[in-house]
């Protein structure tokens, strides 16, 4: 019976003296993008300064009239009902804002449920690429950086692009550069220590 004590006191303390992972719950905060949602994003024509800059203008008036549209909805069935019958409206405003900015580049808008998008990471969430319901705007070649966000239901003060919110500075990135998983945060406690302390 000494003996068993013996052991098992000799176990305990080893497992006590291990290292032992802690995640942070700060780091596994993540907005997951529902099932049924629509996006919108934005090809620019290429990655000049000035071209992003416009896509980045367009950005802005499209999302300020989208979210009037749909901030009352809370069926998507009625966000795809008005936004399909104002694509002529986001038309419109995209040409404002290329007459404003004295450019004459082509661009289409659409709307459907087939526009590419390639992987993006955001947080600890990857978002796969694939074909998703969207808005897409395509500015001159559209050879840009693309930006991205979803405007139902409306999270567009989330640039799911970079992983970066909207009112933070923008890095714009390749398409085809490697997503990189972000590092988890990670301390590490002593099993006896901590056990010690909660005696005290």
């Amino acid at each position: 019976m000494k003996k068993l004590i013996l052991f098992l006191g000799l176990i305990f303390l080893i497992i006590g003296f291990f290292p032992q992972k802690v995640t942070s719950e700060s780091s596994m905060d993540v907005q997951v993008i529902p099932d049924e949602a629509i996006r919108l994003r934005i090809l620019a024509n290429s990655d000049t300064e000035e071209d992003q800059t416009l896509k980045h203008q367009v950005r802005d008036a499209i999302n300020e009239e989208v979210t009037k549209w749909v901030e009352k909805m809370d069926q998507i069935e009625d966000a795809r009902a008005l936004i399909a019958s104002r694509v002529d409206v986001l038309e419109q405003i995209v040409d404002n804002v290329l007459v404003e900015n004295q450019s004459d580049y082509t661009y289409t808008v659409e709307y459907n449920k087939n526009v590419t998008f390639p992987a993006k990471l955001y947080g600890n969430y990857l978002y796969p690429e694939g074909e998703y319901e969207a808005i897409l705007v395509t500015l001159g070649e559209g050879d840009g950086s693309n930006w991205w966000c979803v405007v139902f239901p409306p999270l567009c003060f989330l640039d799911f692009s970079f992983g970066t919110t909207v009112d933070e500075e923008e890095k714009e990135a390749d398409e085809q550069e490697e997503v990189e998983e972000e590092e988890e945060e990670v301390t590490y406690t002593f099993f006896l220590v901590e056990w010690f302390k909660s005696w005290i």
